[in-house]
């Protein structure tokens, strides 16, 4: 609606402005028989016709004008009036010619005359201006002041210009006075003929026009938010400048208009946000030409759906309804929480709706809000109050340290509750020193610490540790006995006799006297195992403790002292061997389980102490590889337990001669012979690979020597520099080398250009027909697995039949070498 009336005013106003800028006129002239009063000898109707005349001589001929008469026809007749000419442009000849027949004769009603022109006039419908021109007092109507009244009320613009010619009467100078003054007009006297030209053209003629003022084009801009975007959807403005509205309800964003110097108000009206601002300013030529109105952005709207109450630590429903942004979430916290405190928990809004919240465990009264994800703003809630819940704790009030006690209860076992037991004056985590979970149900099994004293059995809310019941309880000390050898020698087992309470985890170690954490044990057995049982004693010899360790904390209930001395081993081995080669080793020493003898290179540290080993396992003496490598080792008795070394004996390892007998050049593809002097050890191989090859690629082809001499090795299908080398099976390291090259073998095909799909395809060919050659036909470009769609090994004979393709295309025919399908020779053909 503000719309539509916007739009009618702004019509309104642009038709108000074309009648100001050409309002019509009419002049009314008295008529009536007092103008034929002499001035100088001459009448007064004669002077205004002159005047008149005169007057409109030069009228511009596109001003509307009319002229309207009384009292001219007939004597004692008030309503003597009469529009002689309509007002219209271009009448100032009709009005000359008129005004120059007026005779006077009649009374003087002026007032119904001024009324009759404002009614020709249209003055309800447009502006309209009257000029009276009379000489004498109203003698009809009783009260001209109250009919101009009348007349600007009802007017549009309507104004009346009034000129007394030769009037002294006080009476009829007040009547003229107030017609005038009444409907905003102007009242001028003349006494002459010069005076009445005068205050004629003052009335009549349009002034000069004032100059226009300076403009100045201003730029108006109504935008929202810290970020000042520019509001897209419809803006009205209003303009005044204190007394004048000089816009109205002018619709755009942003909104130009030109102004002239001064200063304004200027409102802006968001139709959307249904809401306004305004700002002051000035138009001045030279000067700031913009104006913004910055409109806060608007927060959205939400609501939140939840019960009034709820158990204190419960889990409830809650529906909401919002903008759900990225981020949206919905907390619960204190009313007068501050920062991150106000909400204790939460749920994001994208986990759905309705979704649960967990309420806080201290009972009181809360608020539920609903919070913007980027900056954490509310903008809905709901007060909710939580009820206080209760538990109970039913448990023994003594018992000793260590054991499992039955604890009941009741509470709400929500999710993570849990019952612990701790030191009453303890705090944080160290409430608890063992608990457990109360989804296990009541009643359960409860472990009581370690260390004899004074201790609480709590209920435990799982969401922030809260307590809601707790009971006391006595700790009472727990004995426990150790029977076994005061020495025995390191590395050996011993047979240790104990009493104690046995629980779960207990277990009994053996370890350095000074030894502080796990190193206070070395070697161990639990006592669920029984007694007595089997303790390993450590390698190293020295003075040592056997303890019982609680299996809850490590804590110890008894030890006792032991020694462990010294033990001995000895090897013997030949002083010298040949690399690759095995000698036997003999031995003495403890023979403990896992216990072996290994070879390692003089300097070597951690595992690679040892190359090779046996393990003793009772026998007094074993075979040893030797490693492949000529240089100086030791042997050495490694223990078991932790690989301490007994005793160590040098070795010196001497080289092997390996010699190869192979042709210098071969050809691609061949079978060659290749004879050998080497130890032919087990896993020995000769291979032949590229000369430069790494790793498995240093033998493309091989043959094991336990096959005997010559072996046959297979030749490379490509041609080029290899080499034959001599691999040890222990290591594939590498004893021998000899340079081979290999020459290419070459093939050829015959066959005709073209074919017909799916016909048979006779192919001769020329080549070395190693085994598994074939010739195949594939497409042009294939990939390797695709390069035949159909073949015939060469061993078939010469020629070969061949299957062609069912599809046309460009295709070619191939000679592939059996050993890693390598083409040898390639021709095309053209399937029709």
């Amino acid at each position: 609606m503000r719309f539509l009336a916007t739009c009618a005013a702004l019509g309104a106003a642009s038709t108000a402005a074309i009648a100001q800028d050409q309002p019509n006129t009419i002049l009314v002239m008295d008529g009536s028989g007092s103008m034929w009063g002499q001035i100088d000898g001459v009448a007064k109707i004669t002077i205004a016709q002159e005047v008149v005349a005169n007057l409109l001589a030069d009228f511009p001929a596109d001003q509307g004008l009319g002229l309207t008469v009384y009292g001219h026809r007939e004597r004692g007749n008030c309503t003597d009036i009469e529009t002689i000419v309509a007002p219209a442009p271009s009448t100032a000849e009709s009005i000359i010619t008129a005004v120059n027949a007026i005779k006077p004769l009649g009374k003087t009603p002026m007032t119904d005359a001024v009324i009759a022109a404002a009614e020709a006039l249209r003055y309800t419908e447009d502006s309209a201006t009257v000029i009276l021109v009379s000489d004498g007092v109203e003698t009809c109507n009783p009260d001209p002041c109250a009919a101009a009244r009348l007349l600007e009320e009802a007017g549009i613009n309507f104004t009346t210009h009034v000129v007394g010619f030769d009037v002294s009467d006080p009476e009829a100078l007040a009547q003229m006075q107030c017609l005038a003054e009444e409907t905003g007009g102007q009242f001028l006297t003349a006494s002459n003929a010069d005076e009445l030209d005068l205050a004629m053209t003052a009335m009549v003629m349009e002034p000069a026009p004032e100059p226009e003022p300076a403009l100045v084009s201003m730029t108006f801009t109504a935008v929202i938010g810290d970020e000042k975007a520019l509001i897209d959807t419809p803006v009205l403005w209003d303009i005044t400048d204190g007394t004048t509205t000089v816009v109205e309800d002018a619709q755009a964003n942003p909104f130009l208009y030109d102004l002239a110097e001064g200063a304004y108000t200027a409102t802006a009206y968001s139709i959307a946000g249904e809401e306004s601002g305004t700002a002051q300013f000035v138009a001045i030529a030279g000067g700031t030409s913009a104006v913004e109105i910055m409109f806060e952005e608007k927060l959205p709207t939400a609501r939140i759906i939840a019960p009034a109450a709820a158990p204190a630590g419960g889990t409830i429903q809650v529906g909401w309804a919002g903008p759900a942004l990225d981020g949206d979430y919905v907390g619960i916290g204190k009313p007068d929480a501050t920062g991150n405190a106000r909400w204790d928990n939460f749920f994001y809004v994208a986990d759905g709706n309705p979704s649960d919240l967990l309420m806080p465990t201290a009972p009181g009264d809360y608020v539920i809000k609903y919070f913007l994800g980027d900056d954490r703003t509310v903008i809905a809630e709901t007060p909710i109050s939580l009820t206080p819940v209760t538990a109970t704790i039913d448990a023994p009030a003594e018992a000793t340290v260590g054991e499992d006690i039955t604890v009941t209860w009741t509470g709400p076992a929500y999710d993570g509750d849990y019952i612990g037991i701790g030191k009453p004056d303890a705090t944080g985590n160290a409430r608890w020193e063992n608990f457990f979970y109360l989804d296990g149900g009541s009643p359960q099994q409860l472990t009581i610490p370690t260390e004899a004293g004074d201790y609480q059995i709590t209920y435990f809310f799982g969401q922030d540790r809260a307590t809601l019941a707790s009971v006391p309880l006595v700790a009472t000390e727990v004995g426990a006995t150790l029977t076994a050898p005061t020495e025995a020698e390191a590395g050996s087992e011993i047979s240790v006799s104990w009493t104690g309470p046995d629980y779960d985890g207990d277990y009994i170690g053996i370890g350095a006297v000074d030894a502080t954490g796990n190193a206070r044990w070395q070697n161990f057995f639990y006592t669920e195992n029984g007694s007595p049982a089997n303790l390993t004693v450590p390698t190293e010899p020295g003075d040592y403790i056997i303890q019982y360790f609680l299996g809850q904390d490590r804590s110890v209930l008894t030890t006792l002292p032991f020694t462990a001395t010294d033990v001995s081993a000895s090897l013997t081995l030949p002083s010298e061997a040949v690399a690759g080669s095995t000698i036997n080793v003999s031995w003495t020493g403890p023979g403990y389980d896992g216990d072996y003898i290994g070879i390692g290179a003089v300097g070597a540290t951690g595992n690679a102490r040892w190359e090779n080993f046996f393990y003793i396992e009772d026998q007094p003496s074993a075979d040893l590889l030797v490693p492949m490598q000529p240089g100086d080792y030791i042997v050495q008795y490694f223990l078991g337990q932790d690989r301490a070394v007994l005793v160590t004996e040098t070795i010196t390892v001497t080289p092997l001669k390996v010699e190869i007998t192979a042709p210098e050049i071969a050809v691609a593809g061949s079978t060659i012979p290749v004879a050998f002097d080497g130890p032919d050890y087990e896993g020995d191989y000769i291979g032949i690979g590229e000369t430069g090859a790494t790793g498995n690629a240093r033998w493309q082809n091989f043959a094991y020597t336990e096959n005997g001499a010559p072996l046959d090795i297979l030749v490379p299908i490509t041609a080029g520099d290899y080499l034959l080398q001599y691999f040890s099976g222990q290591d594939r390291s590498i004893l021998q080398t000899k340079a081979i090259t290999v020459t290419a073998v070459d093939a050829r095909l015959v066959a005709p250009d073209s074919a017909s799909a799916g016909s048979d395809l006779i192919v001769g060919w020329d080549g070395p027909d190693y085994d598994g050659d074939y010739i195949g036909i594939g497409l042009a470009g294939a990939e390797r697995n695709a390069q035949w769609a159909s073949f015939a090994y060469t061993e078939s004979g010469n020629p070969v039949t061949i299957g062609l393709p069912e599809t046309p295309g460009d295709y070619v025919i191939q000679y592939f070498a059996g050993q890693d399908r390598v083409a040898l020779a390639s021709r095309p053909l053209k399937i029709d």
